[in-house]
């Protein structure tokens, strides 16, 4: 489902004229004078401008068939209706998701993503901690050699738009990379003899341990929003159906594996790093969710802690 609000935002954006620019700087000038306003420094000194909302924010590039402008996660709410799928029905693979629809596109304030901007000047809301990241100063104001420095872990890693703004996908990305060889080093999942699958909602990432062993991930995913916050504790897989459709939405959540309620991990035919996150489910790329659908199976064990980033 589309988020009406910013659906109406990507209008916009494809609509937009040489009169539309003006339009959107005024905008953006009116909010960069109320922030200004909001916090007076001495007469003369250089104002930078306040950090872009997250809410305020849209994917860098123009929408296509993988990328809509945003993705309201197609959760199941409510328990499902638990039956034992046949072997016909199981034998059926979801289809493939569109092509680029898991490309890494950065959200960016509108501004940028119309005027097409070669290096923002405002500060992502997540600024401090990719500034942290990147052994920069730390004080969350965008600065040149922030933009830089950001723009080239961008192109490193072929976050699009490579402008420089620290938005979700940049953020995720780093937490990814400083996972891979050890996504439990501060051993906040669990070590079990038997197998348990690790939802860390801080950094956004999840993965499956036997043990000190990772046997499946780490891998990014989107977790629950505010109001709808994955619940957290342990958990246990009590029912899985690789073509399960969500009654309450009439959309597909591929590879379903429900283990508390309406809460499952499932594949999205979407982006995973939206500034919103799901209705409570922890969402993943079809990919990721098929190769975790050989990995777990029911009966097994799911750990959930943290807080996602916003809520």
């Amino acid at each position: 489902m589309i988020s009406r609000r910013i659906a109406s935002r990507g209008v916009a954006v494809l609509l937009a004229t040489a009169t539309a620019l003006p339009a959107a700087g005024t905008a953006m000038a009116a909010s960069t004078a109320g922030a200004r306003a909001a916090t007076a420094p001495a007469v003369g000194a250089p104002v930078p401008p306040a950090p872009a909302p997250a809410s305020e924010l849209v994917p860098g590039v123009a929408p296509a068939p993988g990328q809509s402008w945003q993705i309201d996660t197609p959760d199941q709410a409510l328990p499902p209706k638990v039956y034992t799928p046949t072997a016909q029905e199981d034998a059926v693979e979801p289809k493939a998701a569109a092509p680029g629809t898991y490309d890494l596109i950065e959200y960016v304030p509108l501004a940028d993503a119309i005027a097409k901007a070669t290096c923002s000047k405002q500060a992502g809301p997540y600024q401090r901690q990719v500034e942290g990241w990147l052994k920069l100063k730390v004080d969350g104001k965008q600065s040149t050699a922030d933009c830089k420095a950001i723009r080239a872990f961008q192109l490193k890693y072929k976050i699009k738009p490579a402008i420089g703004f620290a938005g979700p996908v940049t953020w995720s990305t780093m937490m990814l990379v400083s996972a891979k060889k050890n996504p439990n080093a501060a051993k906040k999942c669990p070590v079990r003899s038997y197998k348990v699958a690790c939802v860390d909602l801080d950094r956004q990432l999840t993965w499956v341990q036997k043990g000190s062993k990772v046997v499946f991930g780490p891998v990014p995913m989107r977790s629950g929003r505010t109001g709808h916050v994955t619940r957290k504790g342990w958990h246990t897989i009590y029912w899985r159906h690789k073509n399960h459709w969500s009654t309450l939405y009439n959309q597909p959540m591929p590879y379903a594996q429900f283990f508390d309620g309406g809460e499952a991990f499932h594949a999205v035919y979407g982006s995973i790093y939206t500034t919103v996150g799901s209705y409570g489910c922890v969402n993943l790329t079809l990919g990721d969710a098929r190769r975790l659908w050989d990995v777990l199976k029911k009966g097994d064990h799911v750990y959930v802690w943290g807080k996602r980033p916003g809520t």
